[in-house]
């Protein structure tokens, strides 16, 4: 009975040894089958930022000293002639915007002055002569004038009142003019009330050699 239960357990043993060997086998099997599923790509995905880095190559070290990083400067900017050369180019730009946006081209005029109703009033309100547009230099007439003369201080402050209510009242006219014109040319216009009449306004009280942009038509031209 002994040896009969010394053999059972031998064969026991011996069966228990190959299925380990066999699920250690699989095991194997499976890790290496993993093992060959990852080696394909063999790295992880690499980050935008550090991709990036690469593409751009390495970062040049930091000036140690301020000569260093005067001489960096003057290498990124270019030599003396490049320099004086882009500067002339976009002051020939600037100058020719300028003279675009003054001759009344709409692509380089001011998002306020664009459109043909807002051309069509300053061609309105160059045509006319307005009172508006001597307050400035006879206000500065009266100014200079109480300075040299103080005893004219009450009849300068006078004179100024009676010209901000001649400059009102024109204004106020100007504006029924402008929105009335501006209805009848423009009948489907939105552009009308209150802010075109104080865009005439304005456009009225300038001095008319510098108003922006430059008259299109003479005083009394028919518009």
């Amino acid at each position: 009975m002994k040896l009969f239960r010394r053999g059972e357990s031998s064969t026991t043993d011996a069966a228990a040894d190959q299925t380990a060997v066999v699920d250690g086998g699989s095991t194997a099997g499976t890790t290496r089958t993993a093992v060959t599923a990852t080696a394909g790509k063999g790295r992880p995905t690499p980050k935008r930022r550090d991709a990036q880095g690469k593409r751009r190559g390495p970062i040049a070290p930091a000036p140690l000293t301020a000569k260093e990083a005067r001489a960096r400067r003057k290498a990124t900017r270019g030599s003396k002639e490049e320099r004086k050369q882009a500067s002339a180019e976009r002051k020939a730009a600037v100058q020719d915007r300028r003279t675009r946006m003054l001759a009344g081209e709409d692509k380089y005029l001011l998002p306020r002055d664009q459109g043909p109703v807002r051309a069509f009033v300053r061609d309105i309100v160059d045509g006319r002569r307005n009172l508006v547009g001597l307050f400035m230099p006879m206000a500065l007439v009266l100014i200079l004038s109480m300075f040299v003369a103080p005893a004219l201080q009450t009849i300068v402050t006078l004179a100024m009142l009676v010209m901000m209510f001649f400059m009102i009242a024109e204004g106020f006219l100007l504006g029924r003019i402008v929105n009335g014109r501006v209805r009848e040319r423009f009948p489907d216009s939105e552009d009308t009330g209150y802010k075109l009449g104080w865009y005439a306004f304005v456009r009225a009280s300038q001095i008319r050699k510098m108003r922006a942009p430059k008259p299109r038509v003479s005083p009394g031209d028919a518009i």
